[in-house]
């Protein structure tokens, strides 16, 4: 498993999205499975806590590459050196029904010599943390 991909409509525009994705300051009221500081913006460094079920918690350090609101935000992060477990962690929002609703897909790509072996080991807890990230924005921006 070197990728992960889900997926969920959400009953608001795209922009309504964003703004609860990129409001970090928020997230301890609604999000169960990330922490995230730092700005959301090209170039910027963030800081991010994962908790997924059946793993250890982690913090690492990610580079934003892209933050085109509404549409698209995406980092890059990596286990201690860069070629060992390095992820390129992305949102996607795809306008659906005029504009009305919104394709979130949440995906991660992974590379490099420890992959096969961590994400045999965490990969489904990593994955079934996406998808409960992604029931806690859909309720998040649906009853905001």
């Amino acid at each position: 498993m070197d990728e992960i991909v889900t997926e969920i409509e959400i009953d608001a525009p795209p922009a309504s999205v964003w703004d609860v994705l990129t409001d970090f300051g928020s997230y301890s009221e609604w999000n169960p499975v990330m922490d995230i500081s730092g700005e959301p913006a090209e170039g910027e460094r963030l800081e991010v806590t994962v908790s997924y079920e059946n793993t250890r918690q982690m913090t690492f350090r990610p580079n934003v590459l892209i933050a085109d609101e509404p549409t698209e935000f995406r980092w890059q992060g990596r286990l201690f050196v860069k070629g060992l477990y390095d992820g390129e962690h992305r949102f996607l929002l795809t306008p659906l029904d005029d504009g009305e609703r919104t394709r979130v897909t949440h995906a991660e790509t992974f590379r490099g010599a420890l992959v096969g072996f961590i994400n045999r080991r965490i990969g489904s807890n990593v994955e079934a943390g996406f998808k409960d990230m992604n029931e806690a924005l859909k309720m998040r921006v649906e009853t905001k």
